[in-house]
């Protein structure tokens, strides 16, 4: 399984971003997919998921700002990510569990200036 997440950068409080998360090595219709982000002193913590089914969950700090999507075509995962704030700010991973294990892609920075 291979995860690769891009669409990262810099960008002003109040502002947006999308990120992508290709998956390959899966049957990625049967995938429930998740965005997770990390910041200094933190542990990784769950943002969104989205199941096969397109079910979505949030964390509470997320709600309303954050939409994450899929693409079953594609192979892709989203977060839409809007009206950001600075403690939105860190390397955001997406993850799959398939088979029993978990897979990371490689993280991407997001950085909100205020």
């Amino acid at each position: 399984v291979q995860l690769q997440a891009s669409g990262g950068g810099l960008v002003q409080a109040g502002g947006s971003l999308r990120l992508s998360c290709a998956a390959r090595g899966l049957n990625f219709n049967l995938a429930t997919m998740d965005w997770y982000r990390q910041t200094p002193g933190k542990e990784r913590e769950l943002v969104a998921t989205i199941t096969p089914d397109g079910t979505t969950t949030y964390v509470d700090s997320t709600k309303g700002r954050f939409i994450i999507s899929r693409d079953n075509r594609r192979r892709l995962v989203y977060l839409q990510m809007n009206s950001l704030r600075p403690e939105d700010a860190g390397v955001y991973f997406c993850k799959v569990k398939w088979r029993g294990l978990d897979w990371w892609g490689q993280g991407t920075l997001v950085t909100v200036s205020s």
